[in-house]
């Protein structure tokens, strides 16, 4: 007998308290041990049209709702009584006549009326020129429809379903039908599920595959309990698996904008190379230690029950994989320490004369230009290409520059040391000589964050034309500065596509952050990522943004506003609470001190914890998620943080400053998935009145 869990009991388990979803838990596991124990309480559930539904006691008045056949039980949903039946009442197991996958189908008969709610404000964007009261799909027959996985039931709605109805709509069909039907409406050509014949079980179909997982033992039952929210990490999109599995020409990228499943993409990306390739070596990788950290986390969940997969799938951030690297390919290095590259340029400053260069100019040109491209000469420093630098030099003064730059490559010689970037410089060299390269693949996430030497490196393992795999958001850019790709001979134009469907962050959510950001933004080599496509699986309450005249109002508010998720029915560990920097942390603390519960202040590690809500930093919350998320203390001079524009050395480099705190500030509001509280004391920070609208 097949034991099988359904994500509409993971996202149900959810919703529940600790001490109700404990009950649910031991109840599963039970139900696995022995489907058939006499001592469960099965109940029949007289009114359901589907005949194959029962209820099973879990405490006083929680019920799991199961799907029991001979050939298997289902764990379909978990709830208070009333709320348990009522649900199995409306729904029904199906096969879908066209494609073969197996549906849990709202029925149409008992859906008295499909609203979008009053708070859906901001449309989504569409290049369908119709009006919106006109029909989307009224020129769609039967099959077409069917094509795109709508149940038989659904087929007069959806075709009579308008760009002010969609979204309400498309939460009461399976995600296939609804990630199509969002796709037509925003121009997209989506492709028709796939078909499967007949004799097939169902649940084996893709589509039944994101949402019915067979459990094998305690141990995958176990994961998928504890991990509700990650269920994409298992289940695929079809976009999301053709991009996955396709054969590349070239380096590849996948973009879109935070939500929509990269990283998703990135892991499974490395699963399938590993698995079609069973002599390879797969890096995955991103630029810092904790992002790695929670990659490898994820990857664990993905393919534990293949140790033999995992073990030929290194995870690790770059900084960690190149310095391993250097040790068995050349030997030990020394890395300057930013205090001592400061004190060489300060002492190089001073020794030369004729000039006003401030040390913060200074060293950003040595970081941005000369050392990031390991420039040796004056040649090379003469004719490189300043694309990260705006401000634009006289021959004379970028003389006087590069003697100042050739004190400080003496005086680090002489310190026995070498920079990061060298590192990552001489570890490429020292590759591109082997006989075999230490990875066959490297894919890496967060891709708009690494640097020129980080490129080279990667650069330095290509022995094939699909060896390189990146994934990103040029949105979410907030550590490095723009340069070319492809002057380092990583081309991706023409393999460089964006993801449009967004399974983590609510319409509302979605659209008010994208306010902070262009439609459509191009990289350094014209690749362009659409953003103005992009739709959301789900609605959600819209953001709540307060400017308030002290911080002990702000904090008192913020602190009410988590009691009052809390009252929701959200555990406390699906709230966060960021902050610009760790200045701004005590406003955060007495928020959560007011809200009466357990928090936990991340560090690098970021470690959630069961049962406290997170705190933490803006820059630490990128790849995090949470159902209620506050963005405390978006003050003037606080965002963007006056520090960072007081320190630009060139003032040409303005507006790259403010762009990043911009990205920094949409990565903060689109960790939240259901609810989102920003919040501020006069003067406020200007990018609330984007937010707003204004």
């Amino acid at each position: 007998m097949d034991f099988r869990i359904a994500d509409t009991f993971t996202d149900s388990l959810a919703r529940l308290t600790g001490d109700e979803q404990k009950a649910v838990k031991t109840t599963a596991f039970d139900l696995q041990m022995n489907p058939a124990n006499p001592g469960m309480s099965f109940h029949k559930i007289d009114h359901s049209k589907d005949k194959n539904f029962w209820s099973v006691r879990a405490g006083s008045d929680i019920r799991l709702i199961v799907h029991k056949t001979s050939g298997g039980l289902l764990l379909c949903y978990a709830d208070h009584h009333d709320k348990a039946y009522a649900w199995a009442e409306r729904r029904r197991l199906e096969t879908h006549p066209k494609t073969g996958a197996a549906q849990m189908v709202e029925l149409r008969e008992t859906v008295k009326e499909i609203l979008v709610p009053k708070y859906v404000e901001a449309p989504v964007p569409t290049p369908v020129k119709k009006s919106r009261s006109e029909p989307l799909f009224a020129g769609f027959s039967d099959d077409e429809l069917l094509g795109f996985g709508v149940p038989t039931g659904w087929l007069n709605d959806v075709r009579s379903a308008t760009e002010e109805t969609l979204l309400g709509l498309t939460e009461y069909l399976p995600s296939e039908a609804a990630e199509a039907l969002l796709e037509l409406a925003t121009g997209g050509k989506p492709r028709a599920a796939e078909t499967t014949a007949a004799p097939a079980n169902p649940f084996d179909h893709p589509d039944a595959q994101r949402r019915f997982r067979i459990m094998a033992n305690v141990d995958e039952l176990m994961q998928a309990l504890e991990y509700p929210w990650d269920k994409w990490t298992v289940f695929l999109h079809p976009e999301q698996r053709q991009m996955v599995e396709r054969d590349y020409r070239g380096p590849a990228r996948v973009a879109g904008s935070a939500g929509t499943g990269k990283t998703i993409v990135a892991l499974h990306r490395a699963v399938h190379l590993a698995k079609d390739n069973p002599d390879s070596r797969v890096l995955l990788t991103t630029f810092s230690d904790t992002l790695a950290s929670a990659l490898h986390t994820k990857l664990k969940r993905l393919v534990g029950s293949q140790p033999q997969l995992a073990d030929r799938i290194d995870v690790a951030s770059l900084d960690t994989i190149a310095q391993r690297l250097h040790r068995s390919l050349v030997g030990p290095a020394k890395l300057i320490s930013s205090e001592e590259l400061k004190t060489a340029m300060l002492a190089a400053s001073q020794s030369a004369t004729g000039h006003k260069f401030s040390l913060r100019f200074l060293l950003s040109e040595w970081d941005q230009v000369v050392d990031a491209w390991q420039l040796t000469t004056w040649d090379g420093y003469r004719d490189v290409a300043r694309l990260g630098r705006k401000t634009r030099l006289p021959e004379s003064q970028r003389k006087l520059l590069w003697s100042i730059m050739e004190l400080v490559r003496a005086n680090i010689a002489a310190r026995g040391a070498v920079t990061a970037a060298t590192l990552f410089t001489s570890t490429a060299v020292a590759i591109g000589k082997a006989k075999n390269p230490p990875f066959d693949f490297a894919v890496v996430d967060e891709a708009q964050d690494i640097g020129v030497p980080h490129l080279r490196f990667l650069s330095s393992f290509v022995r094939r034309e699909d060896a390189l795999f990146f994934a990103g958001d040029l949105g979410q850019r907030i550590f490095q500065t723009p340069f070319s790709w492809k002057a380092l001979g990583v081309d991706v134009r023409g393999r460089s596509r964006t993801l449009r469907v967004n399974y983590r962050t609510s319409h509302q959510i979605r659209t008010q952050a994208d306010r902070l950001l262009a439609g459509e933004m191009t990289d350094v080599d014209g690749n362009k990522e659409d953003r103005r496509e992009t739709v959301s699986v789900f609605n959600g309450p819209a953001p709540t943004i307060r400017t308030f005249e002290t911080q002990p109002e702000e904090s008192k508010h913020v602190g009410g506003w988590i009691r009052d998720r809390i009252a929701d029915g959200l555990a406390p560990h699906e709230i966060a609470v960021f902050v610009r920097s760790t200045e701004q942390l005590v406003r955060a603390e007495a928020a959560l001190r007011e809200a009466k519960i357990d928090f936990k202040t991340l560090d690098e590690r970021v470690d959630v914890s069961s049962g406290r809500a997170a705190l933490c930093t803006m820059h630490l919350a990128k790849g995090l998620e949470f159902r209620a998320v506050a963005v405390m203390a978006c003050d003037d001079e606080v965002v963007p943080l006056q520090a960072r524009i007081e320190s630009v050395g060139d003032t040409g480099d303005l507006q790259e400053v403010y762009d990043t705190e911009r990205h920094l500030l949409y990565v903060a509001c689109t960790r939240a998935r259901d609810h989102l509280l920003i919040t501020s004391t006069e003067p406020a920070s200007e990018f609330l009145d984007d937010l707003r609208g204004k």
